[in-house]
């Protein structure tokens, strides 16, 4: 067991930012995770997050995946006074870290994330997990690990669709075979600056702007990474018609982009649900 006193660390955020799919809430403040293979739980109070693993591992894969050596604290005392919907953004999700994913599995991931709901992609990732995945269990708790992109290349188109991923199904299933081919280096990918990498993932099939820059943010951990879907689309249009001001976060453009994602991503589930929208700084 490991104890972390939380400084702009929420799993709750965490796990509905969009940026995860094998996150999951097993209760109150208790979460489970499955990530480069391992299964962890955490428990989060109101001071600290208790990750229930050993500090060697801790140490090993739960520290990066997590990127507790950012102090995301800078982040937010950036943003000016004066911007006060950012403030308020970033004030309601100021507890989101970007996560160090799998490259592989955000390249699936993000794919299958296309015209698709957080819901649904969940569904859809834990059943290819289920089929094509290694099953490993840990105190009990049967968990499937991703599947490989050689062990996705050998599926079948109908099997694929049998994981309710739809027409996705083919774009997987070229991009597996493409990189199980090794026409693509995931490993080098990892050493590109930014835009280098963007560009060799847009090569991918299947694989646009947005897409491209999810994968760089979440899974390569390219923090200038800015993916613009129809939330931030909103956010800018609604609130910075005089365009926005990207050189003020120069570097880790991503990081603000989550807490716009977050804040209008709540606000229109509260307004899906004939709620009155919120505009307050609590989180």
């Amino acid at each position: 067991m490991v104890k972390v006193q939380k400084q702009s660390f929420s799993l709750k955020q965490i796990c509905e930012s969009g940026q995860c799919f094998r996150m999951r809430p097993l209760g109150e403040q208790k979460y489970s995770v499955v990530a480069w293979g391992k299964y962890l739980l955490l428990e989060e109070s109101q001071r600290e997050v208790i990750f229930y693993c050993s500090p060697e591992e801790y140490e090993a894969v739960w520290f990066d995946y997590f990127d507790m050596g950012t102090n995301y604290e800078n982040f937010l005392q950036s943003i000016p006074q004066e911007d006060t919907y950012l403030k308020r953004a970033a004030a309601f999700g100021g507890g989101i870290r970007i996560l160090k994913q799998e490259p592989w599995e955000m390249i699936a991931s993000f794919i299958i994330s296309q015209q698709n709901n957080i819901k649904r992609i969940k569904k859809s990732i834990e059943l290819i997990c289920q089929k094509f995945g290694e099953e490993k269990t840990f105190e009990n708790n049967v968990y499937y690990t991703f599947p490989s992109a050689k062990a996705l290349a050998q599926a079948k188109e109908e099997e694929l669709k049998d994981c309710n991923l739809g027409y996705r199904s083919k774009y997987i299933l070229k991009t597996a075979q493409s990189i199980a081919k090794k026409e693509m280096d995931i490993e080098a990918l990892k050493h590109m600056p930014y835009l280098q990498a963007k560009a060799e993932l847009l090569k991918l099939y299947g694989v646009g702007e947005k897409v491209a820059d999810c994968i760089c943010l979440f899974g390569l951990h390219c923090l200038e990474a800015f993916p613009v879907d129809t939330h931030i689309k909103r956010v800018l249009e609604q609130q910075y018609q005089n365009a926005f001001p990207f050189s003020l976060f120069a570097g880790y453009e991503g990081v603000i982009q989550q807490y716009l994602f977050y804040y209008d991503f709540k606000k229109a589930q509260q307004k899906s649900k004939g709620a009155i929208p919120f505009e307050t700084n609590d989180v």
